[in-house]
C-alpha cells in the first residue's frame, strides 16, 4: 500500500426529512446564495424545503447551472456574489450544481489572475481562499458533494477540464434519498454509470496488497450492479435509492482511492468528447471505458482476473477468456442501465478523433494512465476501438 493523507471533512446528513437540518449547518448570519440548475427543483418540492430550513435568513438564488456547467453562465453567478457580499453559497442540485458552486466559491475573490478561467489552467494549484459552501444532493452521480474537484466547460473555447482544491471542499452535504424519486430514469442511468466508472479509475491499475482499499471498491461495484437495475425498475424503493445514493458518494470521497494507483484515462477521454459533442459524461465513459480495458489488458492483467473473480464471479476458462469475460460483461451492464457504449450509438462515425486528439494535447493530456503510458497514439487506439 502506498502511503497517504486522508481528510474527508464534509459533514454528511444522510436520510429522508434531513433538508429541515440545512438552517442549523450555515452561521446565522451569513449572505447566503442559493445555486441551482432548471425547474425540477422548485418541481418537485426541495427548493421549497431548503427555503423553509432557512426562514427568516438573509437569502438569495441564482438559477440556470447547466448539466455540465460553464463558465459564461457561472460567472454571471460569480458578479452577484461579489455584488451582494455573499458569503455562503449553498448548491441544490446534481453534481454540476455542486461542481459549478465550487468554481463560483473559488472565482468569486480570486487575485491570481484577472481572468478566473485560470484556476482551471492551474488545476486550482493557486486558490488560495474560497468562499463556504454547502449543498443539498439531488442526482446520486459524481460525490462531488464530498470531495474537492470539479469539472467546468467553457463554450467558446471548447474546452472542459477539472480543478482541486481543499478551500472548496463542502462543509456538508445533505442526501436525501426521497428526493431522487422524481428523477428521468436516463439521470439515474447515468448517476449509476458514473459512480461506477469513479470506482473503476481508483481499483482496476495494478496490485499494490491494498485489500482494505479493494474490498471496499468491489463492495461498492457490487452494490452499483445489484441496485442499478432496480432502481430503474422500482423508482420509490427507498432502501434502493439509498444505497446507489451512498455508493455514488463513497466512491469519490477519497476513501477507495487512499493509498493506490489511480487511472482517470477514461475521464479525460471521455471529458474531450463531452466538451465537442455534447454527450452526457456518463455516456462518454461507457464509450470509453471498454475500449481502454481492452487495450491496456497487459498492463492492468492482475487486477482484471481479480475484477473477473471477485466482482463478475468468473472462475472457469484461461486467463485471456476471463479478462475478456468481465470487460464483456462490463459493457453488458451499461447497456443494461439503458447507457449506449459505442460512438456509433450516438451517431458519431469517428471523423472527429483527429480533433479530440488535438484537444487532449492542448490540454497535456498526453501521458495517461496509472503509468502514465497512454499516449496520443494510446489515445487514438482507443478512440478508434470505441467508434
Amino acid at each position: 500500500m502506498q502511503n497517504f493523507t486522508l481528510h474527508t471533512p464534509t459533514k454528511i446528513l444522510f436520510g429522508q426529512g434531513q433538508i429541515a437540518e440545512v438552517g442549523k449547518q450555515i452561521p446565522a448570519d451569513a449572505r447566503i446564495l442559493i445555486t441551482y440548475g432548471g425547474g425540477s427543483v422548485k418541481k418537485n418540492g426541495v427548493l421549497d424545503q431548503v427555503y423553509a430550513a432557512l426562514a427568516g435568513r438573509d437569502v438569495r438564488e441564482f438559477s440556470g447551472i447547466e448539466p455540465n456547467p460553464t463558465y459564461e453562465t457561472l460567472m454571471k453567478a460569480v458578479d452577484i456574489v461579489r455584488d451582494e457580499k455573499i458569503d455562503f453559497l449553498l448548491a441544490v442540485g446534481g453534481g454540476s450544481v455542486v461542481d459549478g458552486t465550487k468554481f463560483i466559491a473559488a472565482a468569486a475573490h480570486y487575485t491570481a489572475a484577472s481572468d478566473p478561467w485560470h484556476i482551471l489552467q492551474t488545476l486550482g494549484h493557486e486558490v488560495t481562499h474560497a468562499v463556504p459552501l454547502g449543498c443539498v444532493l439531488t442526482l446520486p452521480a459524481t460525490g462531488s458533494e464530498s470531495n474537492s474537484g470539479a469539472v467546468i466547460t467553457r463554450k467558446t473555447t471548447g474546452d472542459k477540464q477539472h480543478f482541486h482544491s481543499p478551500y472548496v471542499q463542502p462543509l456538508f452535504a445533505v442526501l436525501d434519498p426521497v428526493v431522487t424519486y422524481t428523477l428521468p430514469p436516463r439521470q439515474i442511468a447515468n448517476g449509476v454509470v458514473d459512480a461506477f466508472v469513479h470506482t473503476i479509475e481508483q481499483y482496476l491499475t495494478y496490485p499494490v496488497d491494498a485489500k482494505v482499499q479493494d474490498r471496499f471498491a468491489e463492495g461498492l461495484l457490487l452494490t452499483l450492479i445489484e441496485e442499478g437495475p432496480r432502481a430503474l425498475a422500482e423508482p420509490e424503493n427507498y432502501a434502493v435509492r439509498a444505497n446507489v445514493m451512498w455508493s455514488a458518494t463513497l466512491a469519490l470521497n477519497g476513501l477507495i482511492g487512499a493509498g493506490v494507483p489511480q487511472d482517470w484515462a477514461t475521464h479525460m477521454l471521455g471529458h474531450e468528447l463531452t466538451a465537442m459533442h455534447h454527450l452526457d459524461h456518463a455516456q462518454t465513459l461507457a464509450i470509453v471505458l471498454p475500449a481502454l480495458l481492452v487495450e491496456k489488458k497487459a498492463q492492468k492483467r492482475e487486477k482484471l482476473l481479480q475484477y473477473a473473480d471477485r466482482v463478475w464471479g468468473l472462475r472457469e476458462g484461461s486467463e485471456d477468456s476471463r479478462i475478456d469475460a468481465a470487460i464483456a460483461a462490463t459493457r453488458a451492464f451499461f447497456e443494461t442501465m439503458g447507457v449506449a457504449t459505442r460512438m456509433a450509438d450516438y451517431q458519431l462515425d469517428g471523423s472527429s478523433i483527429p480533433a479530440l486528439l488535438n484537444k487532449l494535447k492542448e490540454h497535456g493530456m498526453t501521458a495517461l494512465g496509472e503509468h502514465q503510458d497512454i499516449t496520443l497514439d494510446v489515445s487514438q487506439r482507443i478512440y478508434e476501438a470505441a467508434r
